[in-house]
Parts: C-alpha cells; sequence; structure tokens
C-alpha cells in the first residue's frame, strides 16, 4: 500500500490507488489496452490468474506501519474489483503478511483465487519482543530466520505457511532471493544453489507431484539470475 495519493499504475490506467486510511481500486478506463481483471494460464500449471495480482510484502509492514484494519481493508478493496492472484511470503514481516493475508482469504470460495508464497527461509521463535521492527520492516512479528533451500526446509516452510495462511493448501511455491543480494560473493551463492538442486528441489517436485501445489516458480531480485535458475531446474 502506499503512504500517499499518488496512481500507482498511472493516471491513465487509474487502477490503484492507496490512501492513508483506505484503497481505491476502480475499473480501467474506456480505451485501455489493458483488461486487469481478465484470466490467462499459467504455463502447464493450470493456474488461471488475473493479468493484475497483489503483492503482499506491504502486508508484512514494508517500510511503514499498517493498521490491521487498513490491512484488511486493501485486500478487500482488490478482491472487491476483481483482483484474483495474490502473493505473499514468510520473509514479508516475518510471518505477518501470510497472517493477514489468510484471515481475509478463509472466508472466500478457495477456488475463487490462486495465492502463491515462497520457500528459502524458515522461522524460529525470538523471546525478545523488540525484534521486531528491523529493517526493511517497520514492523512485523518477532521471529527470526535463516535461509535453507534444501529439503527439509523447504518442506517445513510450506507446512509453516499453510498454517500462518489457515489454509489447506497454497496454488504456487516460488523459490525467493535465491541472487547476489542476500547471497554474496558467488561461492556463496553457489553453496546455497547446490543446496537447492539436492534438497530443497526434490521437495518442490514432490509436492507437485502429490497435487499439493500446482507450480513451482522464483522470485529474486537480479533479471540475471533468471537465466541461470532455468538452465538448472524445473521451473514453470
Amino acid at each position: 500500500a502506499r503512504r500517499d495519493d499518488a496512481p500507482v499504475h498511472g493516471e491513465k490506467s487509474g487502477l490503484v490507488y492507496a490512501c492513508r486510511d483506505r484503497a481505491i481500486l476502480r475499473a480501467p478506463e474506456p480505451g485501455s489496452t489493458m483488461d486487469p481483471f481478465a484470466t490467462r494460464s499459467l504455463g502447464p500449471t493450470g493456474a488461471r490468474l488475473t493479468r493484475l495480482g497483489f503483492g503482499g510484502a506491504p502486508l508484512g509492514e514494508l517500510h511503514a506501519k499498517l493498521p490491521e484494519d487498513t490491512a484488511q481493508s486493501v485486500i478487500e478493496t482488490a478482491f472487491t474489483a476483481g483482483v484474483r492472484y495474490f502473493d505473499t511470503s514468510p520473509w514479508y514481516g516475518h510471518g505477518l503478511s501470510e497472517h493477514r493475508l489468510g484471515r481475509y482469504l478463509r472466508g472466500r470460495q478457495r477456488e475463487s483465487y490462486v495465492i502463491s508464497t515462497k520457500v528459502g527461509r524458515v522461522y524460529s521463535g525470538n523471546n525478545d519482543p523488540g525484534s521486531a521492527g528491523v529493517s526493511p520492516w517497520a514492523g512485523g512479528l518477532p521471529f527470526t530466520p535463516r535461509f535453507d533451500y534444501g529439503y527439509d526446509g523447504v518442506m517445513r516452510s510450506y507446512e509453516d505457511s499453510r498454517q500462518r495462511l489457515g489454509l489447506a493448501r497454497v496454488d504456487l511455491l516460488l523459490i525467493h532471493d535465491l541472487d547476489r543480494l542476500y547471497h554474496n560473493p558467488e561461492e556463496t551463492l553457489e553453496a546455497r544453489m547446490r543446496e537447492l538442486e539436492c534438497g530443497g528441489m526434490k521437495a518442490l517436485e514432490e509436492l507437485k507431484s502429490a497435487g499439493r501445489i500446482a507450480g513451482i516458480g522464483a522470485g529474486i531480485n537480479h533479471m540475471g539470475m533468471i537465466p541461470r535458475l532455468l538452465a538448472r531446474f524445473d521451473i514453470d
């Protein structure tokens, strides 16, 4: 959510505004070139996503605190307008984004939306209540992450996310932050790539084969990583 009245997607489309105390979504202006609420198939996964998706990082209080009622209002506004793809991550507010998104979506028909979350970090409890609010999160929950792209780490992350969301399943799992922004130098990145190759990908493939997820993806920060991931892993 933006903390001002500036349009997120530009003056012509008029799609998303998020003000200090409310969010506003409205249909595109006549003559717009894209229908943001039209759905399309995501490759071989069988999932159908609206072209306009909802990114859940601000629900984790990215850079600014976000009251619970405002968070729920933003999600409701998006859903009511026609958005049917929602993305989140354990990293977003150390679980807060998943809690908030799940709170709203649990009350909606499960087949009416697609949800993705991410793997690559697992969390443990923190006895220090002041540990929340560490950059980039202005708030969030008092849990401590560690990177884990291994088999057990991916399985645990999947199960923990389902519990935070309160949902029996998620549709898509994305490999998160496997790039030089978080894993530097190159030797460290390569070690994490091998960890995924030798463990985490097996977990993802098992979940997909069992029908517990529909697809596997990646959420990373450097575009140059996409060819490396596609060459090495079977990503949808």
